[in-house]
């Protein structure tokens, strides 16, 4: 039995993207090239031993270590006012009249880029230039919640060999641990290229842990862990700055005593320096970025005023058109059930329906290719994607939930055959109604009309693939209803409806500390992404 390699991600260098890291290299025209300032860490006390004459024991105290900190800026602030504005000139950005100061630093950049363009890859990929230019090595990653902590973390982790191979090294990174502080140790004495990552919270909230960066602790040599990384004199790059612009965080980034800040977001709320700019509409011009394409479903009508129907589409061949409409059918059990139906031109709804008396009148006098709308006899008219009368406001869900699978399938028969995974996200008003731990099977109102949806959508589509597709077919054979599908959320920590901490006033208002929720689509990208993984 042989097993598969793990999937890799691939990288490919943009120009784009490296423009935006030219950008903030270019700022520095001048620096010289450092391999970093040697200094003593220091080492601290170890814990009072536990009787006086065991003070004098040999080894008791801390051992010394060499530390490498990052090289002051040589150049003056003229100089950087200089290169900021020649580089501000060449992207016809406004022209900075002087160095804007924020959180006790002269060197603030504004790198802005539109979500989707890729500004984590940029800012690691400035990361390694930096290093390579002028020597600098020990970079902090700031970022305003967990949820972006981990996916920051994920990127490091996925793009080392690639940037590996374009600079002859990898970085050291880790997350930051207020219970596991060994590492502060290495990101001061290691000489290369080191990346920590930080959640705002972590040195920006009240709580015993969050102020633990503050403090002196015994098991870190009666050490404030801030005043070793300070030491450092870090370059600090802020991901998502505008949540992190109060005055309380702001003070509290002085205490890092950065050399430089590099915010990257799509909307800064406080303009600084801005050095770079990759907006909406560049993103789109440059065809960086799909243009969103919405399916829209309205209700009209008033319930009880008319019988429901909904319009899913008009389908057109070299017969007449044909109109898609689910409506009530009343089987022979004497249940009656919603069904997508075809249906064409004089057709009667009170026939087709079973004879449900709401249906009567309803007697197609045209449908309208051109205008996707079918007319009834009575008057009344629908268009493609309306819904009405009664339960059309519940049957919104299922229809929304009904076109976004077929959305999905048809992305998967062009896809497919590339070697390209289809995924479709929904954003939903309620968890329970999808994960219901109230029902033996925990499947929410959401999760069994999917399910429903699916299979039915499925059987169709596998009825009209042509022999040439089996591959696809054996695809879509292979995976049941229930297994296609997955949830996750910030409010369903280790598989049951308990609420993380979740901050409601303050900077931190709506951040999230829960980490489970996001394993799957920010630390397994790779079994994500793939067609063989289950």
């Amino acid at each position: 039995m042989t097993t598969k390699a793990p999937m890799r991600l691939k990288f490919k260098i943009q120009p784009f993207q490296t423009e935006a890291v030219q950008s903030v290299v270019d700022c520095f025209a001048g620096q010289p090239l450092s391999t970093g300032l040697t200094y003593r860490i220091d080492p601290g006390r170890q814990r009072k031993p536990a009787k006086a004459e065991q003070a004098k024991l040999p080894g008791n105290e801390p051992e010394e270590l060499p530390g490498w900190r990052n090289a002051e800026l040589a150049i003056s602030e003229e100089t950087l006012l200089e290169n900021i504005q020649a580089v501000q000139r060449r992207q016809n950005l406004l022209v900075s009249e002087k160095l804007e100061e924020s959180a006790g630093c002269r060197c603030n950049l504004d790198i802005e880029m539109e979500t989707g363009t890729g500004k984590t890859y940029c800012y690691i990929k400035t990361i390694f230039e930096l290093h390579k230019q002028y020597g600098w090595g020990k970079y902090i990653v700031m970022v305003p919640s967990v949820a972006i902590r981990e996916g920051v973390y994920k990127s490091l982790q996925i793009t080392a060999d690639h940037f590996a191979e374009s600079y002859g090294k990898k970085a050291r990174f880790f997350v930051y641990n207020s219970k596991s502080l060994h590492d502060l140790e290495s990101f001061s004495s290691d000489s290369g290229i080191n990346v920590m990552v930080i959640n705002i919270q972590a040195f920006n909230a009240t709580g015993a842990d969050n102020r633990r960066i503050y403090d002196i602790l015994d098991d870190f040599q009666s050490r404030r862990p801030i005043d070793v990384i300070s030491a450092n004199r870090p370059i600090l790059i802020l991901d998502e700055p505008q949540k992190m612009e109060g005055p309380k965080t702001l003070d509290a980034l002085k205490k890092f005593r950065p050399l430089m800040l590099l915010r990257y977001s799509a909307t800064h709320r406080v303009p600084r320096n801005k050095i770079h700019r990759l907006d909406a509409v560049d993103a789109y011009n440059q065809k960086l970025v799909k243009k969103i394409a919405v399916r829209g479903i309205t209700v009209k009508g008033i319930p009880g005023t008319a019988p429901y129907l909904f319009l899913d589409s008009i389908e057109i061949s070299s017969k007449a058109p044909v109109a898609r409409l689910e409506m009530e059918i009343r089987q022979k059990s004497g249940a009656i059930v919603r069904k997508l139906m075809r249906i064409g031109k004089t057709d009667d709804l009170f026939t087709r329906s079973g004879e449900l008396r709401q249906y009567k009148g309803y007697v197609i006098s045209e449908i309208d290719a051109r205008t996707n709308t079918v007319e009834f006899t009575n008057g009344q008219a629908i268009h493609a994607g309306e819904a009405m009368g009664d339960g059309a406001e519940e049957a919104l869900r299922r229809i929304q939930i009904r076109e976004t699978i077929k959305s999905h399938l048809d992305k998967e028969k062009a896809l497919y055959p590339k070697d390209i995974k289809v995924l479709s996200l929904f954003f939903i008003d309620e968890v329970a109604k999808y994960r219901d731990y109230s029902q033996p099977d925990e499947k929410g109102e959401y999760a069994r009309i999917f399910e429903e949806e699916y299979a039915q959508l499925v059987e169709e589509e596998l009825a009209a693939l042509p022999p040439e597709e089996a591959k696809l077919k054996e695809y879509w054979q292979k995976f049941t209803p229930a297994r296609v599908h997955d949830g996750y959320f910030s409010i369903d920590k280790n598989k049951r409806l308990v609420d993380p901490t979740v901050k409601t006033r303050g900077e931190e208002a709506g951040l999230s500390d829960d980490v489970t929720a996001y394993d799957l689509i920010l630390k397994n990208k790779e079994q994500l992404l793939s067609l063989t993984d289950e």
